[in-house]
């Protein structure tokens, strides 16, 4: 399972997107006042918390699940890739719906300011692409040892 350059790449995406959730993802600033943000609340200065963005903990969880899930599938490589490519689009639509969040809050509050981890997720994109080359060329691997024998 873990012998394959794929599953590591897998498996550092699962981390990343745990990491993802654990962390802050950026701050509101008005003129009197700083919120943070995370992937499951906006935390007010006064401590108060508006769970307005759970929806991107949920895509964050739903692609750790996913990316856990495909290590475990190294016999069925097609399946593989299509869930590996899967989880790339709903990373894609994390960052659509992130923007949406924010240009919506945006209208109430001052600015945002990004946290570092908002590449997190890219960087998971970037892996899963050589996840699902690693796999392709593994069941052409495979192809290839088939039609030897």
């Amino acid at each position: 399972m873990i012998q394959r350059i794929q599953a590591v790449y897998l498996l550092i995406v699962a981390i990343f997107m745990v990491l993802m959730m654990s962390f802050s993802v950026g701050h509101f600033y008005t003129e009197t006042s700083v919120s943070d943000m995370t992937n499951l609340a906006v935390i007010a200065p006064d401590g108060t918390m508006n769970y307005a963005p759970w929806a991107l903990f949920a895509i964050l969880m739903v692609v750790a699940i996913l990316s856990l899930v495909t290590i475990f599938l190294y016999r069925k490589r097609m399946l593989q890739i299509r869930l590996t490519l899967f989880s790339s689009i709903i990373l894609v639509g994390y960052y659509v719906t992130l923007a949406a969040f924010v240009w919506g809050t945006l209208k109430e509050c001052g600015s945002f300011t990004p946290s570092w981890t908002l590449c997190l997720p890219l960087i998971s994109i970037i892996l899963n692409w050589l996840a699902i080359r690693a796999i392709g060329k593994d069941e052409m691997l495979v192809k290839a040892y088939e039609r030897l024998r």
